[in-house]
């Protein structure tokens, strides 16, 4: 098949923009939603539920001050998570106490568990994640059965009637894991190294963000370097295996001018299934200084009885999520940027083999590192494994071309992944470390 350039840059770019500006566009994108996200309402009572199924992608959207249910059918044995990220339009107006709740509950409306998350002294709308989940073998919500998730959203009331009634965009991820095969322990681990390391040395390697969880750029160990302006979010994702320790740190550059901006640099660490685990805020009086999230804990599976999130999230192995943040309200004090961010990564400890699952985790690549993980990690492509459904995004962004049948613009997109895919892999193949 012949590819006719012109018909491949209109499969491309948005109709009628220059390739200046779709690249401009995507820059300052606020959050990248996983490729093939299937649209799903909420609706405002269980009746009419619609039903969520573990390992796929979910789009829905909130209104202000309103409430969402969406059914989930698990079965006895397995734990089900259920990560909601909220996407408020990039003009909205926040207060520190703006954000969601998330909670699973059972047919008899019988909470599970809950989670929160809010938007803090930035005053910056960003990309926010609450993680509700169904734990099994807890006092609560066991057996197999129809279960809902309620999406409640939290506006502060000082705004009014004045304020505009955005609605925020959802990104809706379920997944479950089976019980281990065989029992181990059931309390968490009483010692572990909580000392903060020295931070990394060295030059910089550049390395830009995502801009969503399914396109989360993978890193390793090292010292990585990017610019961010004010009001963006970049997503990065480190593979974590079981015994292995992450810690990081987000270094700000110096601006001319005077002032001073709470929560200017937000990182935030979320583990495979999106679950919070640590976050650290900067404020800045344009003078360059680092934020360093609290010590974690090594990944075991045991984590899980622990209380504190910073521990008992750190429960299993595979992608863990580094999300950076950039305040609007810099602009204002310390001028448009962009600024400097320096990202120091540590993954210490030594690796050792994980729980054998009486079942199949959903989905299947969910709780493990894969060689092919480490070795995106070293390179930075994120290749075909980019998010848990082993999408590719390259073709997706496909506009309507008049004139094209469907069989011709489905067979373009399959060529244009077939040559992303070997060029990701030629790309792998030539950063790959030597002996």
């Amino acid at each position: 098949m012949v590819l006719l350039p012109g018909l491949c840059a209109l499969l491309v770019l948005p109709v009628g923009a220059s390739p200046a500006a779709a690249a401009e566009d995507a820059r300052l994108q606020a959050y990248a939603f996983a490729p093939g996200a299937r649209a799903v309402s909420g609706t405002t009572g269980t009746a009419t539920a619609e039903r969520l199924d573990p390992g796929r992608d979910y789009r829905s959207s909130l209104p202000r001050n309103g409430k969402l249910f969406y059914r989930l059918e698990l079965g006895s044995a397995d734990t089900a998570y259920v990560p909601v990220t909220a996407v408020p339009p990039a003009n909205a107006t926040v207060s520190a106490t703006d954000g969601i709740r998330v909670s699973v509950q059972d047919a008899h409306g019988t909470p599970c568990a809950y989670a929160s998350a809010h938007f803090g002294a930035g005053l910056s709308p960003r990309p926010i994640t609450a993680l509700a989940q169904r734990e099994a073998g807890k006092s609560l919500c066991q057996g197999g059965g129809t279960y809902y998730v309620l999406v409640q959203r939290l506006d502060a009331g000082g705004f009014g009637a004045s304020a505009p009634a955005q609605r925020w965009d959802l990104e809706i991820a379920p997944a479950t894991e089976p019980r281990p095969a065989r029992a181990g322990a059931t309390s968490a681990p009483q010692t572990w190294d909580s000392a903060t390391p020295e931070p990394l040395g060295g030059e910089p390697s550049e390395r830009a963000g995502g801009t969503g969880f399914a396109s989360a750029r993978p890193l390793g160990q090292g010292v990585w370097r990017t610019a961010l302006v004010p009001g963006e979010t970049r997503f990065y994702k480190v593979p974590v295996d079981w015994g292995r320790q992450l810690n990081a740190s987000a270094e700000l550059d110096g601006a001319a001018g005077h002032g001073y901006v709470g929560g200017a640099l937000n990182l935030s660490v979320y583990n495979p299934v999106r679950g919070y685990v640590e976050d650290t805020a900067l404020g800045y009086t344009g003078i360059r200084k680092p934020a360093v999230l609290a010590p974690l804990p090594p990944v075991e599976y045991s984590n899980r009885y622990a209380a504190p999130a910073g521990v008992t999230s750190v429960r299993f192995a595979g992608d863990y999520y580094l999300v950076l943040h950039l305040s609007e309200q810099l602009s204002g004090t310390f001028g448009g940027g962009p600024y400097g961010v320096t990202l120091r990564v540590r993954v210490a400890g030594r690796a050792h083999a994980g729980p054998e699952y009486a079942g199949r985790p959903v989905p299947g690549d969910a709780f493990r590192v894969t060689e092919l993980a480490h070795e995106a990690a070293l390179s930075g492509s994120t290749g075909n494994s980019q998010n848990a459904g082993g999408r590719d995004d390259v073709g997706m962004e496909l506009v309507a071309v008049g004139g094209i049948g469907l069989g011709t613009a489905l067979s373009l997109v399959l060529v244009l992944w077939t040559v992303s895919a070997r060029r990701a892999q030629t790309r792998a193949n030539a950063q790959k470390p030597t002996a």
